[in-house]
């Protein structure tokens, strides 16, 4: 079993599209890279703890792969806004991936350069690519938000 860590915008959305993918174990919402330990969804919100939203998948790599996961991500949102997605604005919308690994590192920016090369945006990826830090999963009624609220409208498309 392997871990990868992506923010993408609001993790309710990002979470129901990963929770989808054939090989992916489970999907968690949470929070990294701030500097406040454990920190509330209101305190994320208040724009002062440095975290983002983002989702933490465990993937089983024998049948889904890390590379086939960041086509995913990297389809779903828009990683040229910066600190933003859709209506939802502030840094913990940032386009974000934590690496586990170096291997995972590589990937990221690989894919990420063939992106750009190949002009799939229309403006220049503003995507940050950071080591995996201390996750915080976010609280219960975060977790498998659209499951719970089927009548909510998915924040996110997959665009492939």
């Amino acid at each position: 079993m392997n871990i990868a860590t992506f923010g993408g915008g609001c993790f309710w959305g990002v979470e129901h599209l990963f929770r989808q993918r054939r090989g992916v174990i489970d999907v968690t919402c949470g929070y990294m890279g701030g500097c406040l330990p454990n920190p509330s969804y209101e305190e994320v919100c208040s724009d002062r703890t440095g975290h983002a939203e983002v989702v933490q998948i465990r993937f089983d790599p024998t049948v889904v792969s890390y590379e086939e996961l960041l086509e995913v991500f990297w389809s779903i949102h828009d990683p040229t806004t910066s600190n933003r997605q859709g209506n939802d604005v502030g840094t913990q919308y940032r386009s974000i991936i934590f690496f586990h690994t170096p291997q995972q590192e590589i990937s990221a920016r690989k894919t990420m350069h063939n992106l750009e090369e190949k002009h799939r945006f229309s403006s220049q990826i503003t995507t940050h690519l950071c080591p995996a830090q201390p996750f915080f999963p976010a609280e219960e009624c975060h977790q498998r938000y659209f499951e719970k609220h089927p009548d909510k409208i998915v924040c996110h498309t997959d665009n492939r």
